[in-house]
């Protein structure tokens, strides 16, 4: 080869390639054929499927990729609805499941253009069977669905937040369409979804209605900004709704329950009204008052663009999670953890989800 200018200017730029390729993903090196621990399900059933074991690393992070020390895993229902049925991707046994997780970038792809080594971030990615999930030491994910770790927030905090963030996020301000000033229902205000829930329709400047099942819900509600707050077991929910409306009902409901309770809602639903749920209406429902009243049906399941892959989706997932912890940072959004499990413990968080009526998420401590 002739040594022209134009060669060696050539040259110079591959050696440059050369040495941020290895600066990138030279702190793999550090992990790189050696083991983690991991949940894996080992098959569909009780919560003893879930073992703790050692297994490979996962590869070195590509292109837009992110290799994250996982150092929480938020415990969502469908984790426990995937244990016990079965993944999405039954073909690719044993799986790790959890979508939610916050933790410590550790290196990144070559493409990666947002973060760096030392980033803290939180996402929800993985854990229907195919991507690996977040009940281990170490995952990857693509960074277009990541979001810086809020500051001022606890890894347990920010693993807890993702799921539920998105979905009450999704089914307000993207199904439901809620504008300042209107009235929305959120069922189940103390859960891990409603709790968000409450708080992203205050931010919108609604009045919130919601219900519960004892004081001590009733009080943790009320301190974030419920408006409204019903008893089911002692008050039927439709009626008090009406008196408090002057039986126009209310804007929109957000239906976190499912069961009778979606179909039981909707005389408290304005004419032309919407109601949103995140469970699949039952073959049994009554359509009779919804069609009556010209209601507004709207299914909402953020887990669609990681079923699909879509990419554009997932990357607006990410984007809500910014605004969120911008809003955590601002101390205008907060996530309530009611316990924290070891990861050998997954099995015993999957059992206290499972009994229900609990205040507040489930997370999993790592490392």
């Amino acid at each position: 080869m002739l040594f022209t200018k134009a060669n060696k200017r050539k040259i110079k730029i591959q050696q440059s390639w050369t040495v941020l390729i290895y600066a990138k993903v030279k702190s793999t090196a550090c992990i790189e054929g050696k083991a983690m621990k991991a949940v894996l399900m080992t098959a569909p059933g009780n919560p003893e499927v879930l073992q703790l074991r050692e297994i490979a690393n996962p590869l070195p992070p590509q292109n837009t990729e992110l290799l994250v020390r996982l150092k929480a895993a938020g415990i969502n229902p469908i984790d426990t609805k995937l244990r016990k049925r079965g993944t999405f991707y039954p073909d690719k046994m044993a799986a790790i499941l959890g979508c939610d997780g916050a933790g410590i970038v550790e290196a990144v792809g070559t493409g990666v253009k947002r973060f760096q080594v030392g980033d803290e971030v939180f996402f929800c990615s993985g854990g229907l069977g195919e991507h690996q999930g977040n009940y281990a030491e170490f995952t990857t994910v693509e960074e277009r669905f990541v979001a810086a770790k809020p500051k001022s927030v606890s890894f347990i905090e920010a693993a807890a937040a993702p799921l539920v963030l998105i979905t009450a996020w999704e089914a307000l301000y993207e199904r439901g369409r809620l504008e300042p000033g209107e009235k929305v229902l959120i069922h189940a205000g103390a859960g891990g979804v409603g709790h968000v829930a409450i708080q992203l329709a205050k931010l919108k400047g609604a009045d919130v209605f919601t219900t519960i099942s004892n004081q001590e819900k009733a009080d943790f509600v009320n301190n974030l900004g419920a408006d409204y707050i019903i008893n089911y077991q002692k008050d039927d929910f439709v009626k008090a709704v009406l008196d408090w409306t002057n039986g126009e009902g209310v804007d929109l409901a957000f239906d976190t329950v499912g069961g009778e309770t979606f179909e039981k809602t909707f005389p408290a639903i304005r004419i032309y009204g919407d109601i949103v749920t995140i469970l699949q209406p039952s073959d049994s429902t009554n359509w009779k008052i919804a069609r009556q009243r010209n209601l507004r049906i709207g299914l909402e399941l953020m887990l669609t663009p990681m079923l699909q892959g879509l990419i554009e989706a997932q990357t607006h997932h990410g984007e809500i999670l910014q605004q969120c912890a911008k809003w955590m940072d601002e101390e205008k959004l907060k996530i309530c953890v009611n316990r924290t499990f070891a990861l050998e413990e997954v099995g015993k968080a999957h059992e206290l989800l499972e009994a229900g009526s609990m205040i507040g998420k489930l997370v999993v401590g790592i490392g």
